[in-house]
């Protein structure tokens, strides 16, 4: 069976709102933008809320902020506006709790051509069913027990108002073929295909009723989703030709898995947006790692602008095979991105992770040069969350630190307390135009030799005292940006410290 082709390409995300955009969802989102934006087309975002009991009050909200901080743009389908969610489009609405009548009218058509069935029996004679086929290690599956009732008992049933759903009455014994976009043909028979429900007792559709008549009705040309969607495609196509529809063309993606090849879940870790959102990875990062996982550019660049990713993005070349979430791999490629950004949007990024460490800390009225500050921090970090995680003893009134850390390996608290004296003294008389990373090198390096002094001997006591920590940057940069006043304290401070 060859699949229609539509002229113009219109692709979809249609997540569930039950709570956080997942990472393995927000590929499905990107993908489908990717290839949209790439062949001039439109990216529609679709809310399939039919199961009212797993909906999540603030989850399509959350959503629309996840996409729109990853830089994805909606063109039609729910969209915000004002702050508040509202829709775009003339396809709408584009949720499914507002849809119910659409789905019951063209449920109503498939029982009128013969193609769907009432089904009556009652949730204990299903569970009986399912327990016997289990017993015999049958697949779990329905009898097609009412597949053949008379038109006088299903209306003495209906009279009864006696509750039932709509099946679908599966062809027998047909071969059914398709080509997916990443696995190629494929072929089912209709004998290993359930008569699945399409509208539920509660007079909700099913998941493969609402996805087939919304995705038509709304012209979606490309159908990219997570690969566990794979065995009911051939369910929806049987509902495309039932219907007389043509079928769109399907793209079912690698599943995202841990290192140890389980799949990515909430137990195993963080999983969603807000997630990484919160621990200071930068969209343009998250949204490049996340393309990487599974599509391969077939090139050694391995660092693309979203506008690059539009270029260079091919369906044909999506992996069959799961592709590996290597945390490690978002850290390197979000200090890639951290590097490179200006000073200023830099500063605007981490004053909120700084205020959230140090929230005694007054960041617009403190006299610390900030920007001397992240100017240290902006090439080590991996994570925005990870500001002042070397650089704290900037931003605290007081160190803590025990005093034997002052000493040099073989070295004594005396002769390290006469160190930091003469350091003191020097500093003291230093000018303050003086107050310069290389000025500051200079001097000290000349009262080393003077004193004929090893660097280890002076220079480690001035790290300490003055960051209390093992490691830091370079104790030139730490005084200069400290300035004369709160070095000279600590330095103080560190000799006290040696006496007591």
């Amino acid at each position: 069976m060859s699949l229609f082709k539509q002229p113009k390409i219109r692709t979809r995300f249609a997540p569930s709102p039950t709570g956080y955009l997942h990472v393995g969802s927000l590929r499905t989102a990107l993908y489908s933008y990717l290839f949209a934006k790439q062949k001039k087309g439109k990216f529609i975002l679709r809310i399939e809320d039919t199961d009212q009991t797993r909906a999540v009050n603030g989850a399509v909200e959350n959503l629309l902020q996840a996409l729109t901080w990853a830089g994805l743009t909606v063109d039609e389908g729910i969209i915000e506006k004002n702050g508040k969610t509202a829709e775009k489009g003339r396809f709408g609405p584009y949720k499914q709790s507002e849809r119910l009548k659409i789905y019951q009218k063209y449920a109503q058509k498939l029982l009128k051509t013969g193609q769907a069935y009432y089904c009556f029996c009652s949730p204990s004679r299903l569970e009986t069913l399912r327990h016997q086929q289990e017993q015999v290690k049958q697949p779990t599956r329905y009898d097609g027990h009412c597949r053949h009732l008379s038109e006088e008992e299903i209306n003495q049933k209906l009279k009864t108002n006696q509750s039932r759903v709509i099946r679908m009455k599966v062809p027998e014994n047909q071969t059914l073929e398709f080509t997916d976009g990443v696995r190629g043909q494929l072929t089912f028979n209709t004998k290993d295909i359930d008569d699945q429900i399409l509208i539920k007792s509660d007079g909700y559709p099913t998941y493969h009723l609402a996805s087939v008549v919304d995705d038509h009705l709304m012209g979606i040309s490309h159908i990219i989703r997570g690969e566990e969607w794979l065995s009911s495609t051939p369910k929806h196509i049987l509902l495309y030709l039932a219907l007389a529809w043509p079928v769109p063309n399907f793209v079912h993606l690698p599943l995202l898995l841990n290192p140890d090849k389980s799949k990515l879940s909430k137990r195993q870790g963080d999983v969603a947006v807000e997630d990484y959102r919160r621990q200071g990875y930068l969209p343009e990062a998250l949204i490049n790692f996340v393309a990487l996982l599974g599509w391969n550019p077939g090139t050694d660049q391995e660092l693309f602008s979203l506008a690059e990713l539009i270029e260079k993005f091919n369906l044909n070349k999506i992996n069959k095979s799961g592709a590996i979430f290597d945390l490690k791999k978002l850290d390197w490629m979000n200090s890639q991105y951290l590097k490179k950004i200006a000073p200023a949007r830099f500063a605007e990024l981490a004053k909120p992770f700084l205020q959230k460490r140090f929230p005694q800390f007054d960041f617009n009225n403190q006299q610390i040069p900030l920007a001397e500050i992240l100017a240290l921090e902006q090439t080590r970090i991996s994570r925005l969350d990870q500001l002042g995680t070397e650089t704290e003893f900037f931003f605290n009134a007081e160190l803590t630190y025990p005093p034997e850390l002052l000493i040099w390996k073989k070295s004594s608290a005396a002769a390290t307390r006469k160190n930091l004296t003469l350091l003191t003294e020097r500093l003291v008389n230093c000018p303050e135009t003086d107050w310069t990373i290389a000025k500051l090198e200079e001097q000290i390096k000349q009262l080393i030799t003077a004193n004929n002094l090893t660097n280890g001997e002076l220079l480690w006591p001035m790290r300490v005292a003055l960051t209390g920590q093992a490691k830091s940057p370079p104790p030139f940069e730490v005084a200069m940006i400290l300035g004369p006043e709160r070095t000279l304290k600590r330095l103080t401070i560190a000799s006290k410290k040696l006496a007591e």
